[in-house]
């Protein structure tokens, strides 16, 4: 061995983890002679990209998403869309939305009074015996006619003041109302702790009765229970529109700041890695200096000793803000972060030298294939398209039901709550056995075989969704694993590298590898629709009392996120396995897994010291940007205070900012944790197959081989002298 490190431990291989690998003089990285694998696995994949299309027309046929964008009348027809007789009628308004009060309203979320569109919300008290008794012509009754329905013009002549109410063609009341959620509410207003709408606190129902406001409030709570998520995400929606443009600066800096990050990390790859983490550390301890700032100015302050406890849930985080023990809790967690990291790094000072040899490795295959940092952007899109096919198709599916038509009634009746057709309805025996019914849009729904089968189509849409987005990442990851796999078996680097890695690579998988990815990605696709499916059991049972069945699900979770996180962990490192050798799945799993525990202390040393630290250049990048985004979104740089926009609640625009970044440094990140991963393996394969000699040389660098073999070595004897 002239003297030389051997990686040749074979007295220490342990049988049940297979055989290492053999010297093969004719082994030159990844095989181009390969055939396809997991053809069973590629044809039911596309069978089921076939049924998944045929959902998606189907529902793309039946769906109708107005139905949650706009509010629906008692007929069933939207308010304020174009191209119908209600387009310039964008508001709904309630007869009487005293009944909203009803306890029905719960039961099938919907009021049980006639509802109409209307071109604006009433503004003032009136009834319509005072309109009716003024006169035809009157000023008072043509305003009082926009709240009548359609039907009403043509038969007011023909009807006195007590038929109209009575036929329920104009509400017996008009009360001031200001529209919310595209809803007519009672506009409430407080004055010294007493409630008033329209600065009355009684009102008359129109049926020569005084009634207080409260009445109205309490229908107006009703009829607001489905509305008070929809309101919410109204001011998120209007935060979004005016504040999107800094977010796509917030972002493009985060892109650019990651950009110059991965630049500078392939030239200088050992200073940027102890600047990172001294920037780390900086940023952290920033964090806890401006939380203790905080709590210290809160202290004395009325209202700030209030527990987050106490407070509840508020949809205004800034509401928080003023508490003390908001921010003694975010110093805790800084603090614990910290600590956490710096230990880390005391611990693993030698093994950080091992590990940044490893990310100048992958510098240089980065250096030698560019087209690998923009590869990920090909990724992104294709799991976009994902994204937006499943979330079109939930949307279609979820508004694809039919108008159902139900029997209201304010007194006892017996074909209360059944179904009945508008049309006929007033024809039927109903309106003889309870005079004072009404056929009401209730919901949408249907009884067709269609219908009865749309879960079984949303369950087969989020199935979908997982499967296709797993695949179209493990088809980058297969990608980027056979072009550095190329960089690494390259004897003379980068002569004896193909043209073409990256492209090279692409074909092979799709060509050959398409069923291996699905085979993969299926399993994962298993795994994820069962937690999701727990998850929505879980939420199910946080109103019962049984803690042995809330028990036996947190078990269940645990179990299927540590079996997740283990799926992918094998399926990136056989993916590899595939890119270099072309075997199908199940072979390259078993492999890599052997691989990976017959030189598990390299692993523990090497791969996953350096994941921690491309982790914390990602955690820099983010915490940069986002400290950036809050001091700007909340007006505290004096310089530009003006120029940001008014929001409802600033968190949207930074968190939205925060998650961006990190998924694009995730992105630029990705690339060098693929590459330092396929290196990692290829190593362990180049010290089974190779022993250093003029005759069995190694294929990595040399600077990489004496600090990989020198580190493997004192890491092998450590762990022996604990043995």
């Amino acid at each position: 061995m002239d003297g030389e490190p051997s990686g040749k431990e074979p007295s220490d291989a342990d049988p049940a983890y297979g055989t290492p690998q053999k010297y093969d003089p004719t082994f030159k990285g990844p095989i181009y002679d390969r055939g396809c694998t997991d053809i069973i696995c590629c044809i039911l994949l596309l069978v089921a990209i076939v049924g998944y299309i045929a959902v998606g027309v189907v529902a793309w046929t039946q769906g109708d998403p107005r139905k949650v964008i706009y509010p629906t009348d008692s007929r069933g027809q939207f308010c304020g869309q174009a191209g119908t007789p209600n387009e310039n009628k964008p508001f709904l308004f309630y007869f009487n939305i005293v009944k909203c009060a009803s306890p029905l309203v719960l039961l099938e979320f919907q009021c049980p009074t006639t509802q109409i569109c209307v071109e604006k919300c009433p503004d003032r008290y009136l009834t319509y015996l005072q309109a009716s008794t003024v006169g035809a012509a009157s000023e008072e009754l043509k305003y009082y006619e926009q709240f009548c329905v359609p039907e009403f013009k043509n038969r007011k002549k023909a009807l006195s003041a007590p038929e109209v109410l009575k036929d329920d063609l104009c509400p017996a009341m008009l009360t001031p109302s200001k529209p919310l959620a595209r809803r007519c509410l009672p506009a409430v207003s407080s004055k010294k702790g007493v409630i008033m709408v329209g600065n009355k606190t009684t009102f008359n129902d129109g049926k020569g009765h005084e009634r207080n406001v409260t009445e109205l409030l309490e229908g107006a709570k009703k009829a607001n229970v489905v509305l008070e998520a929809r309101q919410v995400a109204m001011k998120i929606f209007e935060d979004y529109t005016v504040s999107w443009y800094w977010i796509i600066i917030g972002l493009v800096i985060s892109m650019v700041v990651s950009l110059i990050f991965i630049v500078l990390l392939r030239f200088l790859a050992g200073i940027m890695v102890w600047v990172m983490i001294v920037l780390v550390i900086l940023v952290l301890g920033y964090g806890i200096f401006h939380c203790y700032m905080e709590y210290a100015q809160l202290k004395g302050q009325a209202g700030s000793d209030v527990s987050l406890k106490e407070l509840g849930f508020q949809t205004d985080l800034r509401v928080y803000l003023h508490l003390k023990q908001t921010w003694l809790a975010f110093m805790i967690i800084l603090c614990i972060v910290e600590v956490v990291i710096i230990l880390l790094l005391i611990f693993l000072r030698k093994r950080i030298l091992i590990a940044i040899a490893l990310i100048k490795e992958a510098s240089r295959a980065i250096g030698h294939i560019m087209t690998s940092l923009l590869f990920p952007l090909c990724t992104f899109f294709l799991v976009c398209l994902c994204i937006a096919y499943w979330a079109s198709t939930a949307v279609f599916l979820s508004t694809s039901n039919e108008a159902v038509y139900k029997v209201f009634n304010e007194t006892e009746c017996i074909y209360a709550r059944t179904t009945c057709n508008p049309e006929t309805f007033n024809t039927s025996n109903v309106t003889k056995v309870c005079p004072s019914a009404r056929c009401l849009f209730a919901f949408y729904g249907g009884e067709s075989t269609y219908h009865k089968y749309l879960i079984i189509f949303q369950i087969y849409n989020v199935f979908m969704f997982f499967w296709l987005a797993n695949f179209v990442i493990a088809l980058g990851q297969v990608t980027l694993a056979g072009a550095f796999a190329s960089y690494y078996w390259a004897f003379k680097k980068p002569d004896d590298m193909p043209a073409f890695p990256l492209f090279s690579s692409f074909g092979r998988a799709l060509r050959y590898h398409t069923g291996s990815l699905a085979f993969g990605s299926l399993i994962l696709a298993i795994v994820q629709v069962i937690r999701v499916m727990l998850e929505y059991l879980d939420h199910r049972l946080k109103a019962a009392d049984n803690k042995c069945a809330k028990f036996f699900l947190t078990c269940l979770k645990c179990c299927f996120w540590c079996l997740e996180k283990f799926i992918k962990f094998l399926n990136r490192n056989a993916y590899i396995m595939i890119a270099i050798y072309g075997t199908n799945f199940c072979t390259s799993a078993r492999n890599a897994f052997f691989l990976l525990m017959r030189n598990i202390v390299r692993v523990a040393v090497l791969d996953k010291v350096t994941d921690f630290l491309l982790f914390l250049g990602k955690l820099l990048i983010v915490g940069s940007v986002g400290i950036l985004a809050f001091f700007f979104f909340t007006h505290r740089i004096k310089v530009i205070q003006d120029t940001a926009p008014p929001l409802n609640y600033y968190w949207v625009p930074i968190l939205t900012v925060v998650v961006g970044s990190y998924l694009i440094a995730h992105g630029f990140f990705s690339v060098y944790a693929m590459c330092v991963d396929t290196l990692f393996l290829c190593f362990c394969e180049d010290l089974e197959r190779n022993d250093g000699s003029p005759e069995r040389p190694y294929y990595m660098s040399p600077a990489l081989s004496e600090i990989l073999l020198k580190g493997s070595l004192e890491s092998s004897k450590s762990a022996e002298s604990q043995e």
